[in-house]
Parts: structure tokens; sequence; C-alpha cells
């Protein structure tokens, strides 16, 4: 079984096909994604991702935008913000509207698979005592 699925999201498409062989060697399913757009149609349309590895700075829906799509759409996805262009501002606000974390290109490689795992965990714990909540309502029920 693979570490994680994921979802790499950024325009640059040689940063893309790169990253996917890098993550890829290291037992990570990797889904791309060249926008915000086609990013949320492949999540809302049964994607198998639990984190998503987002570029802030890209055309139309940039990574803000999408990160709060993201979570409105598919809340118990994780979001890992990555990009060239960090400010203590769009790091702030990443965090604010539920990113996991946010790393800055380019990244260890190492250092990404650690943050990738912790997210992934976090998403299994959430989707985990959602199912125990709902065995525990159905079996209170019983007369």
């Amino acid at each position: 079984m693979a570490i994680a699925n994921i979802m790499l999201v950024d325009d640059e498409v040689p940063f893309v096909e790169a990253m996917t062989k890098r993550l890829t060697r290291r037992d990570l399913e990797v889904e791309k994604a060249f926008s915000g757009n086609e990013a949320l149609k492949k999540l809302i349309g049964g994607s198998k991702t639990e984190v998503v590895i987002l570029d802030v700075k890209m055309p139309g829906m940039d990574g803000i935008e999408t990160l709060k799509a993201i979570k409105s759409k598919v809340p118990l996805v994780e979001v890992i913000m990555l990009t060239g262009h960090a400010t203590v501002e769009s790091a702030i606000e990443g965090m604010k509207f539920g990113a996991f974390d946010y790393l800055m290109k380019p990244c260890d490689m190492d250092h990404l698979i650690t943050k990738v795992s912790a997210a992934a965990a976090k998403k299994r714990q959430h989707e985990e005592k959602i199912i125990n909540a709902r065995i525990k309502e159905i079996t209170s029920r019983r007369p």
C-alpha cells in the first residue's frame, strides 16, 4: 500500500512531471492537476486523494481560493501549501483557511514526505472518528 494518495496541483507542467516521478519513487500514489478548477473537479468526482500539495501562485483560481473551495467541498482532504513566493501573510492566510502546512519551493523531499505522511494520518484519524460515531449512533438506536 502506498504511503498516501496525493494530488499535486501546480500550473507549471515541468515541475508537476518532475515531482510526480520523485514522489512515485517514494511510494506515493500521485494524481496531477494543473489548475485549481481541475483539482476541484477531480476531488469532487471521487478522487482517492488524501493530501493535496497545492501551489499558492497560479493563474485563474489561486492557491488560497482553491484551498477554500477544497475545504468547503471535501473538508477531510488535507492540504499542504507549496510556494516559491512565500510571505508571512500568505502563510498565515493559508493556515487560517485550513492548510495542514505551508512549505517553500524547493522543498527537501524527505521533509515533504514526512509532512504528507502526517497529513494523511490526520485525515485517516478523522475518517475513523466519523465511522465510529456513526456506528455508535446506529447501535444506540436498538431497542
